[in-house]
Formats: C-alpha cells, sequence, structure tokens
C-alpha cells in the first residue's frame, strides 16, 4: 500500500514537472513568435516611421502619426526613443513630440488584440479575452481623449515632464540589455535569415507560431486553470492592484515591451484563469514600465530636450492612472460591451482592429496633409 501511494505520488510530481516544462516551452515558442511578428512588422515599416515621425508639426496629424506608426512597427518604445532621437538632433520640438507619443501608447496594443484572436473559434473564451486586449488600447484613448486637448490648451505635460527632467537632467545614461531578448534573439535572428529576409513570409509565420503554441498554452491552462495553477496566480501574482500593477511595470521594464507584457496576460484571462478587472492595474503597470527603454535611450544622449520628451511619455501614463483608476468602471465597462458585440458577431473585432489602428489613422493623415 506504502509503495503504490509512493508510486502515485511520484508519477504525480513527473507529471507536474513535464507540464511545467510545456509551459515555459509554449510560452518560449509565443515569444518567438511575438518577436519575429515584430521583427516582420518592423521590416515593413521602421522607415515609413522615420519619414511620417520626421514631418508633422501639426499636433493632430502628430497623434495620429503615433498611433499609425506604433500600430505598423508594434513597440510604443521604439516610436518614443525615435522620437527622443529626433528632439535630441532638433529635428523636431518637445511640442509636437508629445501628441506622437500619446498616439504611439494608442498604437501599442495591436499585439494583444491580435493575441485575442487566437481564442476567436471558442465563443465563451473569446468574450473572456478580447476585453482583457481591448481594454489597454479604451484605457489609453479615454486619456488622449481627456489629456490632449488640455495639453494643446494649458501644456501640462509638456510642463510637469519639464520639472522631471530637470531633476534628471545631469543624471548619468546607462543601458539595460533585455536577459528576454538575449534568449528569444538568436531563434529570431536564424528564422529571419532561414527565410532570406523576406518579411512577408516571417509575419505569415510569426503569427502561425503565435497561434499554434497560444492555443497549446490554452489547452495546458485550461487543464490546470481548477489546479493549484489558478490558487498561485490568483492569490499571490493578482492577489492586490498594488501587486498587480507591480508584476505589470517589472516584466514590462524586464522584457521592454509592454506588447509582450499585455499578451502574454490574455490567454489566461480566456481561460478564465483572471478576469478583466484582476488584469486592469497590470496592464496601468505595463503602460509605465513601457516608458523605461525612452527614459535610458534620453539619459544617453545627454540633451535636456530628449530627456523631457522621454518623461512626456511618463508623464501622460502616470496622469493617466491618476484620472481613470479611480474611474476604471468606465474602460472595463467598454472593453466588456465591445466583447460581448465581439463575441456575438466576430468580425467586428476584425473591423475594431482595422478602423482604430490603421484605416481612420491612414484616412485622417491623407485628408490633413493635401
Amino acid at each position: 500500500m506504502k509503495e503504490l501511494f509512493i508510486g502515485k505520488k511520484k508519477r504525480g510530481t513527473q507529471k507536474a514537472l513535464l507540464k511545467t516544462f510545456l509551459a515555459f516551452f509554449y510560452v518560449y515558442g509565443f515569444l518567438v513568435g511575438i518577436k519575429l511578428l515584430g521583427t516582420s512588422l518592423k521590416g515593413f515599416g521602421t522607415g515609413f516611421a522615420h519619414t511620417l515621425i520626421s514631418t508633422t508639426s501639426n499636433p493632430f496629424v502628430g497623434l495620429i502619426i503615433g498611433i499609425l506608426t506604433t500600430a505598423t512597427i508594434q513597440s510604443s518604445s521604439a516610436t518614443t526613443s525615435l522620437v527622443v532621437g529626433f528632439v535630441a538632433s532638433g529635428a523636431l520640438h518637445v511640442r509636437n513630440a508629445i501628441p506622437i507619443i500619446m498616439g504611439a501608447n494608442i498604437g501599442t496594443s495591436v499585439t494583444n488584440l491580435i493575441v485575442s484572436f487566437t481564442h476567436i473559434t471558442r465563443r465563451d473564451e473569446f468574450k473572456k479575452a478580447f476585453p482583457a486586449a481591448a481594454v489597454h488600447d479604451i484605457f489609453n484613448l479615454l486619456s488622449v481623449l481627456v489629456y490632449f486637448p488640455l495639453e494643446m490648451k494649458f501644456h501640462l505635460i509638456e510642463k510637469f515632464s519639464h520639472m522631471l527632467a530637470k531633476a534628471f537632467q545631469h543624471a548619468g545614461g546607462f543601458k539595460f540589455t533585455s536577459p528576454l531578448k538575449i534568449i528569444v534573439k538568436p531563434v529570431v535572428h536564424l528564422l529571419v535569415n532561414l527565410f532570406r529576409h523576406n518579411y512577408i513570409i516571417c509575419f505569415i509565420v510569426a503569427f502561425g507560431l503565435v497561434i499554434l503554441f497560444l492555443v497549446l498554452l490554452v489547452r495546458l491552462l485550461r487543464g490546470a486553470s481548477s489546479g493549484k495553477l489558478e490558487i498561485l496566480i490568483d492569490r499571490y501574482l493578482f492577489s492586490s492592484a498594488i501587486a498587480s500593477g507591480v508584476l505589470g511595470f517589472a516584466l514590462t521594464v524586464f522584457v521592454q515591451s509592454s506588447s509582450v507584457t499585455t499578451s502574454l496576460i490574455v490567454p489566461l484571462v480566456g481561460a478564465g484563469l483572471l478576469t478583466v478587472e484582476k488584469i486592469f492595474p497590470y496592464t496601468l503597470g505595463a503602460n509605465v514600465g513601457t516608458t523605461f527603454t525612452a527614459i535610458l535611450a534620453s539619459l544617453v544622449t545627454g540633451s535636456f530636450y530628449s530627456i523631457q520628451a522621454a518623461f512626456a511619455h511618463l508623464s501622460f501614463n502616470i496622469l493617466g492612472i491618476i484620472l481613470w483608476y479611480p474611474l476604471r468602471i468606465v474602460p472595463i465597462w467598454l472593453a466588456k460591451q465591445l466583447g460581448n458585440v465581439a463575441a456575438r458577431k466576430r468580425y467586428v473585432a476584425v473591423l475594431y482592429v482595422l478602423f482604430v489602428f490603421f484605416i481612420i489613422p491612414l484616412t485622417l493623415v491623407f485628408i490633413m496633409r493635401r
């Protein structure tokens, strides 16, 4: 009897270890897919982004360009770092940089919306996963809706970031390399070389990898949703709003990508391990964490105005949290309503992404530049 008990315990341990290994492997495959997706989009759009950012002086056009640029190259860190570089060189004024940075905050949420589409064949999962992805851009859209007109009238973010820049003006720059980039980059580099820098093929393969590993991960999580994993996530990682926010911030600083951080959480909500309410502070923490890269880049330049531009990104995110976290019922309710509609009519989700991030911005840029 004792031997039977020991045998069962041993098999249980082996099974748990296998599931843990598979979870890490699936997450790694997913991250490779996300990184390859970003690399292929940057291959399409870096020159396009450079041209757009460098040629705008209209604040509203700057806002739209920030959305379009970041949605294209899929990195608000990359967009704000480009902006910091332009400001440091004198090609762009801080006042013109701030609307672009606001737009970048909206554009960065495309990746996690794409990730939510891996649940689209399961109506109940998609109803939970899509709001988890959409709450990020709804928060940013609401923040822009309030602070963009205030910025145009009173220059609140410009003044606040100026004070922060003065405090850090003489701070020495240092470089932080994400350990995640170190372990993911070689595989991505190998795949890009394998496909001879054909970014269309890279994009297709990347999308396939994201879907494959997310389906496998969700299947694994669904099996674990009534076990110890659910207790670990709910009781410890997301035990409070502060814990959730700190986790989002720390992970984003570590991986230097809010797109990756927020995308990781979507399948957990889709699998029923978390709710939109639980992950909202995590999303806000990720929004703050994504400013870290541009701040480091600005400190390296030593230019006061580039430091100010980087802190403008931080200022905008902090002001957004101050306003919308106490009123969090608004972005959460809007995300859930959008999820309800998208679950009933799934083409609405596709149209939402196409229109909000590409068709409307492109149309407005075309109209306003004529």
